[in-house]
């Protein structure tokens, strides 16, 4: 069974979500970059919450079958990076993610709504 970018991103961004993060956003980056459909970009409050958002998931995409290429910045990171393939997760303690406004360097990405996605 494949699972197509919107469906796998949804994926995330309702995992995410079911850890409480904050202000999630997904860009769609396929025509700015090779690397990536989509960017997920969320905030957490601290390191506990950090990781448990990494951790949800990871354990939802393996749930569905899903692969993940690699993590990056796991051990102690404030920047959390998850690289399933067609989708780059960027997970930040708050105070990191204003320091590198990936929204601002990505500004001509089309935002995805996902509201309908958050409880």
């Amino acid at each position: 069974m494949t699972i197509k970018s919107i469906e796998k991103l949804e994926l995330i961004v309702r995992a995410a979500d079911d850890r409480m993060a904050q202000d999630i956003m997904a860009l769609d980056v396929s025509s700015l970059t090779p690397m990536a459909e989509y960017f997920v970009i969320m905030q957490a409050s601290n390191d506990r919450q950090l990781k448990a958002i990494v951790d949800s998931i990871c354990e939802k995409l393996h749930e569905s079958g899903l692969d993940i290429k690699g993590i990056e910045g796991k051990e102690g990171g404030r920047w959390i990076l998850i690289d399933v393939y067609d989708i780059l997760v960027h997970v930040f303690h708050y105070e990191e993610r204003s320091h590198y406004n990936l929204e601002k360097i990505w500004a001509d990405a089309p935002l995805i709504d996902v509201s309908s996605w958050l409880n």
